[in-house]
């Protein structure tokens, strides 16, 4: 039997998708990177070996600007892929694989599924993405 969900579900749950784990992320990690900048500069980890600035800066694009871009649904699936990436090297490079006990990483590893989910799926109808898409085709009709 092949049942297809009802108009406007996926779109839908992409939306929640989108905004449950962009704001999670955005404020569990990316305000507070933002907020203690000078802080954390000197020692934020270096798993790639470019230096603890750069690294900082790449998890602030991820965790700030781009969780807050997969909210809004614009330009999500490459916003998506950057957290992605960054998401992926902290759950290899940083807790190295582990899932649990000290320094697991599940929490990286399950953000990584939702993001991944967004590149994947793509932001669905309810965006901005989807907007400019409409727009676009208004434009051409």
């Amino acid at each position: 039997m092949n049942k297809t969900a009802p108009a406007g579900t996926i779109d839908m749950g992409l939306l929640v998708l989108r905004v449950w784990a962009g704001l999670l992320l955005f404020f569990q990690h990316g305000l507070g990177k933002v907020t203690h900048f000078s802080q954390m500069s000197a020692h934020f980890p270096n798993p790639i070996h470019i230096g603890p600035l750069p690294s900082l800066l790449y998890a602030i694009l991820s965790d700030a600007v781009c969780s807050l871009l997969v909210v809004l649904g614009v330009a999500t699936r490459y916003a998506a892929l950057i957290v992605v990436i960054n998401l992926a090297t902290a759950f290899a490079l940083v807790h190295q694989f582990k899932l649990s006990g000290p320094h697991g990483g599940e929490l990286p590893l399950l953000f990584c599924g939702a993001f991944l989910t967004l590149v994947i799926a793509g932001a669905g109808r309810y965006s901005v993405d989807a907007g400019w898409r409409r727009q676009i085709g208004r434009a051409h009709v």
